[in-house]
């Protein structure tokens, strides 16, 4: 059995992401004491005996729908999002003259992941829904992580990159790169990132277990991960998402 927390994991959020654990563990005889922080996620969400995990909404929708149960989704109070939403904020340098989007044609785009929701299908989206007659598929970075998508644009090794709006918060509390860096525009609001379990698992119970745990955290605590509660989203509303070239 494993379980993990992946998605807004820093050094900052560490030690309260143990603490929510261990309030939804102790409500789940046999789970695991510990959250795996070294098993790549892509594998952890595919584990049959996988307790609890949160993925992230575009592998939902392309490679585990039908692999896993939904959970719930996280409430973080977004600004102009409906509870469990979240979008990307697309960010340039500070000293950037560019001001519309569109002067980013030919640009180079700073991404996490090919499989992120947040940082490739929701800026891929914007473009397409708004009628751009671009796309950033031939000109990107492959970087591995939001921050260090933020750092490649801070350090200009890359003109832009489309970041999770929570982990951007996170950025700009935690991290001195957020000083060099500014919100160009801003995606339509999207699902937010989903808890799964296995496919064996209670999906209603374990989102009591959550939400019971989230109302037991502290006030400290749940302001560092930023965590209002925990909501149900219908895995409909993920898989009406587009797909972006990948």
């Amino acid at each position: 059995m494993t379980a993990s927390l992946p998605m807004y994991d820093t050094p900052a959020t560490r030690q309260a992401n143990d603490r929510l654990w261990a309030l939804i563990r102790d409500q789940l005889p046999g789970a695991p004491p510990d959250l795996d922080r070294t098993t790549d996620p892509h594998l952890t969400w595919q584990d049959p005996d996988l307790v609890l995990s949160q993925t992230c909404g575009l592998p939902f929708r392309t490679e585990l729908h039908d692999r896993v149960n939904l959970v719930g989704t996280p409430d973080h109070g977004l600004t102009g999002c409906p509870p469990g939403y979240y979008r990307s904020v697309i960010v340039v340098r500070k000293d950037d003259p560019r001001q519309l989007l569109t002067e980013f044609r030919g640009a180079t785009l700073a991404r996490n992941d090919v499989r992120s929701q947040s940082g490739w299908a929701a800026i891929e989206g914007h473009l397409a829904e708004n009628n751009f007659d671009f796309s950033f598929a031939d000109n990107v970075l492959e970087t591995g992580g939001h921050l260090n998508s933020a750092r490649a644009v801070a350090a200009a090794d890359a003109d832009l990159a489309s970041l999770d709006a929570v982990t951007w918060t996170l950025i700009c509390r935690d991290e001195q790169v957020a000083d060099d860096l500014r919100v160009l525009a801003s995606t339509r609001p999207t699902p937010g990132l989903p808890f799964i379990t296995g496919p064996g698992q209670d999906a209603a119970r374990m989102l009591a277990c959550l939400r019971n745990a989230v109302a037991g955290l502290s006030a400290a605590d749940r302001d560092c991960l930023m965590l209002r509660d925990v909501v149900f989203i219908p895995p409909e509303a993920y898989l009406a998402e587009p797909v972006p070239p990948l």
